[in-house]
């Protein structure tokens, strides 16, 4: 292990901020959105790898990830989420590269701290599934809780706000990574990740588990990733209807369904020569979600109560801006929303002219019904 620098200066010496509301304030007040989806992003401009997915951007092109984050807050996130997902131990060594852990997760978290600061976001740390968690093996489950507290106590350091746990699917290792943070004093959004047979790991119902996180101290409980905004919701809402505490909700911006409920499920029928026969992760895109669907799924979660809002892997800055207009608001990128009244053939606009407003109609009528 490398020997850690003096510990950053916590959140009460972060200037500027000593009067901006916390997350359960900003709870309180409205909702909270989160941008997620790194992974995705960052494999699509071509700077991580997809399969093992291990964020070593952060080290290797440390401007991408900042830019990102700054393209997300500049879209309507209100949180800048340190990119450490799969930044832990278990990946690390799968790559042969753990002495890259800490570095990776410092410097994670100054680069997030950094992207806040300026724009007076919250500032998230964040943990994740191990990928080594097995109810069998107490040997995984002490390696895990070990994974947790040094990653927790890195963005305690750097000053975070709170602490997402996310993308869980044993309820076990997620009261683990909640007893961690709740015992670091940060507020904990958990969030589980529920595959195809909808039950976790563990044979328990998701809506059960959120419960049991809730009454296990959690500040926000709900779902992210896997599962597209049609395949989520159903849950979701039991959830909402379950739990007194905040509730979250991240879908993938894909179109999964009953019979493709997750984004692992897809296949292209249209195509021969997908990896595996499989879509998932680098063929998606023609399930993909536009941005008025993500903006839909928003609006319908928030009615039902839901506050902690966002779009996990696969989310671009256009899907962030579409949820938070749907919520009312207007991000610095909505200056820049579409506004097809000025386009060429397809402008009603007085200033297009009245020729290529009927050459617009005659070769480009609206799809047919």
């Amino acid at each position: 292990m490398t020997t850690r620098p003096p510990a950053s200066p916590g959140l009460l010496e972060r200037p500027g901020l000593l009067e901006r509301p916390g997350l359960l304030e900003s709870l309180a007040d409205g909702p909270v959105i989160c941008a997620e989806g790194y992974l995705f992003e960052l494999e699509r401009r071509g700077y991580l790898q997809a399969g093992p997915f291990v964020p070593e951007v952060v080290l290797k092109h440390p401007e991408m990830v900042r830019q990102l984050h700054r393209d997300f807050v500049h879209a309507g996130s209100d949180v800048v989420e340190a990119f450490t997902y799969y930044g832990h131990r278990e990946k690390l060594r799968v790559i042969g590269k753990e002495e890259l852990l800490e570095p990776l997760n410092r410097d994670a978290l100054a680069i997030a701290r950094e992207v806040a600061d300026e724009s007076g976001a919250l500032f998230a740390g964040n943990i994740c599934n191990t990928n080594l968690w097995e109810a069998a093996r107490p040997e995984t489950q002490k390696a895990a809780r070990a994974m947790f507290e040094e990653q927790v106590g890195w963005a305690v350091e750097a000053g975070v706000d709170f602490v997402i746990g996310e993308t869980f699917s044993w309820l076990a290792e997620a009261m683990a990574a909640l007893e961690t943070i709740k015992a670091a004093g940060k507020p904990a959004v958990m969030t589980l990740a529920v595959a195809e047979r909808v039950n976790l790991h563990d044979e328990i119902d998701p809506v059960e588990a959120c419960q049991r996180l809730a009454d296990a101290g959690a500040d926000v409980v709900g779902l992210n990733c896997l599962r597209g905004p049609a395949t989520m919701m159903p849950i979701v809402e039991k959830v909402r209807a379950k739990v007194s505490c905040h509730v979250a909700a991240l879908p993938v911006p894909y179109r999964t369904t009953p019979d493709t409920p997750t984004f692992y499920s897809f296949k292209d029928p249209h195509c021969d020569d997908l990896p595996d026969g499989r879509a998932f992760p680098s063929a998606l895109d023609p399930f993909a979600c536009h941005r008025y669907e993500m903006g839909a799924f928003a609006r319908k979660a928030y009615d039902l109560g839901v506050r902690y809002l966002g779009v996990c892997c696969g989310a671009g800055p256009h899907h962030i801006r579409s949820v938070a207009e749907a919520l009312g608001r207007q991000p610095p990128a909505s200056r820049y929303s579409p506004e097809m009244a000025k386009h060429a053939y397809l402008g009603t606009d007085p200033v297009i002219p009245e020729s290529y407003k009927r050459y617009g109609r005659l070769r480009h009528p609206p799809a047919r019904s």
